[in-house]
């Protein structure tokens, strides 16, 4: 199969929020944990996310070039040539992108994909987050809507976040937020659905306690209550069409409960990034420390080719990310649900 188009991601989201599961987003910055996600997604029969962040696409570029919109480019169009080997479906998007960075990160992309169009080529990205949770509401939804009403235009999909999601990501530091700006209220949620609702489907990180970053077990302090009553707040007021369709940052470290309850309050996506980087590093580390003396030219030796070859152990990072990526699509409930089935 492919790249979601609109009406086929558009779809994805419904059946996920009437069936009660979610698709693991997936943070990619190379072409091997790129092909880690489409193989997991592959073997699970599940369709995914595939997204990009501001750094994830600098660091794509080349310690030279640090050009984050290149590296999402490049990213973007490797994902595009590699999916047409698998039999899902996988939407492309990129994460978080704040204020100060929308002119120089978000609207280059979306200009891509605008030129694409009138090219009469496919999308570049399926869709975008603008993450203007560090402004008032009000400053928020105003850039929010207008992107929106410009995604839409395009066939493209808006993320947004309300509230601010706490630890540390991607070079952003949201460690000493105070703790009451970690939860979404119910008044956010209508605000939200308000200003963007009627324009298009769109996605809403709405927070709840939900942290970036790894955290001992009982450290973070997750109120999924709060997704149920904003959902009822905005069924209330604009009707049962208008549930938001959630997202779940910062999931790592939370109990499959946790995970499970918001799946029945309308989350359809849930960001995956930590324990992925652990699970691709952790095998690099352990095949570095059993093959120490062929990896290295040790007292004189010449080591192993086989062994100091970066494919030899970039494949062990590639499995390991791929069985935890395998592992959210069990716990998100996603396995054999592709549209292509």
């Amino acid at each position: 199969m492919s790249i979601a188009s609109y009406s086929e991601y558009s779809q994805m989201i419904l059946k996920a929020r009437e069936g009660n599961y979610a698709y693991p987003a997936i943070n990619v910055t190379s072409t091997s944990t790129a092909n880690a996600a489409l193989e997991a997604f592959a073997e699970k029969k599940s369709d995914g996310i595939i997204q990009v962040s501001t750094g994830g696409g600098e660091f794509a570029s080349g310690q030279m070039t640090k050009d984050a919109v290149l590296g999402a480019i490049s990213l973007a169009q490797h994902v595009r040539l590699m999916a047409e080997k698998f039999n899902i479906k996988v939407a492309l998007h990129t994460d978080h992108c704040p204020p100060k960075k929308v002119d120089s990160f978000l609207i280059p992309l979306i200009e891509e994909t605008e030129r694409r169009r009138a090219a009469g080529l496919p999308n570049l990205f399926s869709s975008h987050m603008f993450d203007g949770s560090e402004l008032p509401l009000n400053e928020n939804l105003k850039i929010a809507k207008t992107l929106h009403e410009r995604c839409t235009k395009s066939e493209m999909i808006l993320e947004v976040e309300a509230g601010v999601v706490g630890g540390e990501e991607d070079g952003v530091n949201n460690e000493d937020t105070p703790a009451e700006k970690l939860y979404t209220t119910s008044e956010d949620m209508l605000s939200v659905q308000k200003e963007l609702g009627s324009i298009g489907i769109y996605l809403f990180a709405a927070t709840f306690g939900n942290v970036h970053g790894v955290y001992k077990p009982g450290n973070v302090k997750l109120k999924p209550s709060i997704l149920k009553e904003g959902q009822q707040a905005v069924i209330s007021q604009f009707g049962p069409e208008s549930e938001l369709n959630l997202v779940f940052h910062g999931g790592s470290g939370s109990s499959l409960q946790e995970i499970h309850e918001t799946l029945n309050y309308g989350v359809v996506k849930m960001n995956i990034d930590t324990d992925t980087q652990y699970a691709y590093t952790r095998s690099v580390v352990d095949f570095m420390l059993k093959n120490y003396d062929q990896v290295l030219k040790v007292e004189g030796e010449v080591g192993n080719k086989k062994f100091y070859d970066p494919r030899a152990w970039m494949k062990k990072a590639e499995t390991s990310m791929k069985e935890r990526i395998m592992q959210a699509c069990d716990d998100l409930k996603s396995s054999g649900k592709s549209l292509g089935l």
